[in-house]
């Protein structure tokens, strides 16, 4: 089956514009993204999809194959759909462009997902905690599963609440989103066509549009979570990690 991870990339960010030029580390915060998906090795191809002009000439200095979408586009996977819909592709990789320091082997472990799974339309990966002090944050995406390993709910809120604990109960307990998703290309274009959900609106998160209409997400879990970049002060604390390393 063909595999193809498309990374959507906003220039007009809302809560950090412009972010995935962000260059604080002498990259573009697009770039750390697209080299950890080229590092995967079950996708056949990486493309970004972006709004901005910006974008794409930034994607040419370094080298990545760059489609300039609508800017009227509600979400990254609405953005995704637009890119891939003309393509010869079975399965679709949707990795976030503010997720720097996604492991590339994460996105195999998502692609391997879908493969040894084909009844499921739409693939994640969660991973636990590290300490409670996260789980409260609305800027971390938590979710809960099912026995089956499916998705019950996403939410930038504690779930489930701890009524013991009043709130956040033991670590264990919680799984980290993260961002990235898997789609059957077939399902992802009529997905993209659904109007966007209640949930979704209230929590922006897109993934709830599933949800609310009843497809299963299938979520796969590995060992650790990463950072997203959703503001400008936690890019400045990726730069930090950056440059330890």
């Amino acid at each position: 089956m063909k595999i193809i991870t498309c990374i959507p990339a906003r220039y007009g960010s809302v809560r950090f514009p412009g972010k995935v030029l962000a260059k604080d580390t002498g990259k573009y915060l697009i770039q750390h993204v697209w080299e950890k998906a080229r590092g995967a090795k079950l996708p056949d191809r990486v493309i970004i999809a972006t709004d901005g002009r910006p974008v794409l000439e930034a994607a040419k200095s370094f080298g990545a194959e760059c489609v300039l979408t609508s800017p009227d586009l509600q979400s990254g996977t609405d953005r995704v759909g637009a890119a891939v819909k003309d393509l010869n592709v079975d399965i679709v990789i949707n990795l976030q462009g503010d997720e720097p320091e996604i492991k590339s082997e994460y996105i195999d472990v998502l692609a391997k997902l879908m493969l040894d799974n084909p009844d499921y339309q739409i693939g994640t990966i969660a991973a636990p905690f590290e300490d409670t002090s996260q789980i409260s944050n609305p800027n971390i995406v938590k979710v809960i599963t099912d026995s089956n390993g499916c998705a019950i709910y996403f939410s930038r809120s504690v779930i489930p609440y701890d009524r013991e604990s009043a709130g956040v109960g033991k670590v264990e307990q919680y799984l980290r989103h993260l961002g990235i998703y898997a789609y059957k290309k077939d399902f992802l274009l009529k997905f993209t066509g659904l109007p966007q959900s209640r949930l979704e609106q209230i929590e922006k998160l897109e993934q709830l549009r599933a949800i609310e209409n009843g497809i299963k997400i299938i979520v796969g879990i590995v060992e650790s979570g990463t950072e997203g970049i959703d503001t400008a002060e936690q890019y400045a604390e990726f730069v930090k990690r950056y440059n330890k390393k």
